[in-house]
């Protein structure tokens, strides 16, 4: 039965129907790609890959000259040798801007910017890169297109005093409207407790809403989480957090829950487990009341927990563990504007002569 299984397990069976949904509407020869790259990716990551290639198998059900006549069904895996490094440098432009109609039958716009037409074109090298070594396709034209040049963003981020107002304004709710007033009474010391727990540890929002209550341990203030890939590692966090998880585990003790959702920490106002969506809108709820220029998310909060623990230590190798990024050069390019910041500082440092 699902309701005995954790969250985690949960969430990959559900992950599992969605790609086996996704892949049984491409083409038959692309399962045994999805085969191939089982052991070495996450669910995720083969969900994203077979989004990635409906997009494309529909560009050439729709455009391609020697393809668009075969419905995707009927595609064989030698129509990859049909395409031409022109077609795909098409296909990047096509990715601008398209209009596709969803399950509902709505038309819906898509745009990608650099980056999102950059990790269209890394899933179709892989895509094509697996066949090609195998030997099933003679050509790789995915290798012959270069990636887009991806311009480096503004790392958006909150400043200690805009932290400090929004967690004065989770705790007040006086700039909310009446309507979110009469929630705020509720869900106050859950809202505190889980931007405390996101500004103190740097945790992913996927990892704050599978928490569990058993997965605090307040004798060594840690919490257990999973990582990307399946990894389970204790994150610890400060006294600021610990007071915040104390007050509203209190109010926790409290609320009944179905049994799937008992062990759940952070609960929805339904007391059923928060989803990352719910998360989402929640922080964007507050933070556009203490800042009206920045688009804050839960990730823009994992990185204003990043920049402060760098700020305050100097150890990137230290804020890439607990941030848990697998390359150091991940974190470094997210925090270059402060490691230029740090540079400035040492070039007024050292005097040559004394004043």
């Amino acid at each position: 039965m699902i309701n005995n299984k954790s969250y985690h397990e949960q969430q990959k069976a559900k992950n599992s129907i969605h790609l086996r949904e996704l892949m049984y509407s491409l083409p038959s020869f692309t399962l045994e790609f999805f085969r191939g790259i089982e052991q070495t990716t996450s669910s995720k990551t083969r969900i994203a890959y077979a989004y990635d290639l409906r997009v494309f198998f529909d560009f050439l059900e729709q455009y391609h000259k020697e393809i668009k006549k075969t419905a995707i069904s009927d595609l064989k895996i030698d129509c990859l040798d049909l395409i031409l490094p022109d077609d795909i440098e098409m296909y990047l432009e096509y990715l601008n801007y398209y209009i596709k109609e969803n399950d509902k039958h709505t038309q819906i716009e898509h745009i990608n910017t650099e980056r999102g037409k950059a990790r269209k074109l890394a899933s179709l090298r892989t895509f094509y890169n697996y066949f090609f070594k195998k030997q099933k396709i003679k050509t790789n034209p995915a290798l012959l297109v270069e990636l887009p040049k991806i311009h480096d963003k503004h790392i958006v981020r909150l400043e200690i005093d805009e932290i400090a107002k929004l967690l004065d304004e989770v705790e007040s709710g006086e700039k909310l409207s009446a309507t979110q007033k009469r929630f705020h009474v509720y869900t106050k010391e859950r809202d505190l407790a889980l931007l405390t727990l996101l500004l103190g540890t740097g945790i992913r929002v996927s990892e704050c809403v599978g928490l569990n209550i058993t997965d605090i341990d307040f004798a060594i203030n840690g919490i257990k989480i999973v990582r990307k890939g399946g990894n389970e590692v204790i994150v610890y966090f400060g006294q600021e957090v610990k007071d915040a998880l104390l007050i509203y585990l209190e109010n926790r003790k409290k609320m009944v829950t179905k049994p799937m959702d008992e062990d759940a920490l952070f609960l929805s106002i339904q007391n059923k487990r928060l989803s990352v969506r719910s998360v989402q809108n929640l922080v964007k709820k507050y933070a556009q009341l203490i800042t009206r220029l920045k688009n804050i998310s839960p990730h823009k909060l994992r990185s204003t927990y990043g920049t402060n623990l760098y700020r305050e230590t100097g150890d990137i190798y230290l804020v890439a563990d607990v941030l848990g990024h697998k390359d150091v050069n991940t974190t470094k390019k997210h925090y270059a504007q402060i490691e230029d910041e740090r540079r400035r500082m040492a070039a007024k440092a050292v005097k040559l002569r004394q004043d």
